[in-house]
């Protein structure tokens, strides 16, 4: 089993003349491989540091006020090797006890509206999930794709569970079909879901209903027509 720390540094901060409370949350977790930090206020994450290109990703919009101060990135590479020797001392203090487990739930969908030969995106989402990590195959038409797709990092939920994507670039041909299989220590089995190309012919019933009703009054108008000569000439 991989194990996984996580740490919260929760700051109350208030506005003397609203009196509102604000939240600043700060995650720290690493295990053996992974290491993620990031910086949330309210709910709302403001940044988070990408550990592989070395730089603090900002993610408020333009509009939004900034947030930064000097050494972000460093600050957050700092804390790792704290986070790493606690790592080791908890995996000594609660050896054999057993782990809150929660299992994926997962989704396929695809990023924008379906068109046949129109470059698109496929989304495997899984939420509400403890502990990391998750292991995810592609398939297309039963090949494995799994190396075409990439994966997200890790994203808290309230619960303190943690909600992930993995993207597959595809571009839809009738008849394929692929699946997204999620593994994960909380599931018996994988958990595959499938995702089809289909594309609905258009139905052909209303312009039928309509060819005939059209039909049909162009039928009434002759007749009407007809009588009416008919009747003019009698008298």
């Amino acid at each position: 089993m991989k194990l996984f720390l996580i740490f919260f540094t929760l700051m109350c901060v208030r506005d003397t003349e609203s009196q509102f409370k604000h939240h600043e949350t700060e995650l720290l977790e690493c295990s053996e491989k992974n290491k993620e930090f990031t910086h949330e206020d309210d709910g709302d994450e403001l940044f988070y540091a990408d550990f592989e290109k070395k730089k603090v990703v900002m993610m408020l919009p333009p509009f939004a006020d900034s947030y930064y101060f000097p050494k972000q990135y460093e600050f957050a590479e700092a804390n790792m090797p704290i986070c790493q020797q606690n790592l080791k001392v908890f995996t000594e203090d609660f050896k054999g006890q057993p782990v809150p487990q929660d299992a994926p739930q997962s989704s396929v969908y695809p990023k924008e509206n379906m068109e046949l030969g129109s470059e698109n995106m496929l989304i495997c989402h899984f939420t509400r999930f403890f502990p990391p990590p998750v292991t995810v195959r592609w398939t297309k038409n039963s090949v494995d794709v799994t190396e075409q797709s990439t994966l997200s990092r890790y994203y808290l939920n309230k619960d303190k569970t943690y909600n992930q994507f993995s993207h597959l670039p595809f571009t839809p041909q009738e008849g394929d079909v692929y699946t997204c299989t999620v593994e994960h220590e909380a599931l018996e089995t994988p958990d595959t879901k499938t995702w089809e190309v289909d594309v609905e012919l258009p139905s052909v019933g209303p312009s039928v209903f309509c060819g005939v009703g059209l039909a049909v009054g162009l039928l009434g108008v002759a007749t009407g027509t007809f009588f009416l000569v008919k009747g003019n000439r009698c008298n």
